[in-house]
């Protein structure tokens, strides 16, 4: 894994109180925030995966084992669309968020919606394609990050997500860290490859780089794919 890059300086994610820093846990409670679309077109971009063959659990567990974090929890969220609309689709994500249900992990899921938009092709043209919207998986996000911060549930939220929305939940943490006198650390990991050189993390936190080999050595053994996917 490549070094944690910070975000505005080598204390981006660590949160302070006035002049003088809060008292760093001994045992630093961690909780993982995965936004299962986000990361899994980060990683195609980065390393050509065609689906989300990431394991949450292992991808958690490498990260926090090499700093020193203890897992707290676990939580999953990502659209999914309707049978209808991409039957394809919602197999593969009905039964991953099943088996992660077996393996300790909290999942939540909305409807994925797809409407037609205009795109832009490289050749300098338009053309018209279905385009999938979720709606309220990064609200739900950024409202579980900051109730578990104020019912004091971790000392660090690792966000698997690089959606900028989730930047206004990192300054109401700062504020709750303030008013508590807690020392809390957000930290937001992601996929980076030459191919996507200018790729970053949320505002306000610490980043963690997920090169192609550590992504590798956490791809998820299991294939939901529906059977006979090429």
């Amino acid at each position: 894994m490549l070094p944690a890059g910070p975000a505005f300086g080598p204390l981006a994610g660590l949160f302070i109180l006035g002049a003088t820093m809060a008292i760093e846990p001994p045992v630093k409670r961690t909780l993982a925030f995965f936004d299962g679309q986000n990361l899994f077109h980060h990683a195609k971009a980065a390393f050509g995966h065609t689906y989300p063959n990431f394991d949450p659990k292992k991808l958690t567990e490498n990260i926090c084992s090499s700093r020193g974090w203890a897992i707290s929890g676990i939580h999953f969220y990502t659209g999914v669309p309707s049978p209808m609309d991409k039957p394809f689709w919602n197999h593969f994500w009905t039964a991953k968020m099943a088996v992660m249900g077996t393996r300790g992990i909290e999942t939540f899921s909305r409807p994925l919606r797809y409407r037609n938009q205009t795109i832009n092709l490289p050749d300098g043209t338009t053309a018209v394609a279905p385009v999938g919207q979720e709606k309220g998986i990064d609200v739900r996000i950024a409202l579980d990050i900051v109730r578990y911060a104020l019912d004091d549930k971790y000392d660090v939220a690792l966000i698997f997500s690089q959606d900028q929305d989730l930047s206004e939940a990192v300054d109401d943490i700062k504020k709750i860290a303030k008013l508590k006198d807690r020392w809390i650390r957000l930290a937001c990991a992601f996929p980076v490859s030459p191919t996507v050189p200018k790729t970053r993390g949320i505002n306000g936190t610490d980043w963690i780089r997920i090169d192609r080999a550590t992504y590798d050595a956490c791809i998820d053994l299991n294939d939901y794919r529906p059977k006979g996917t090429p």
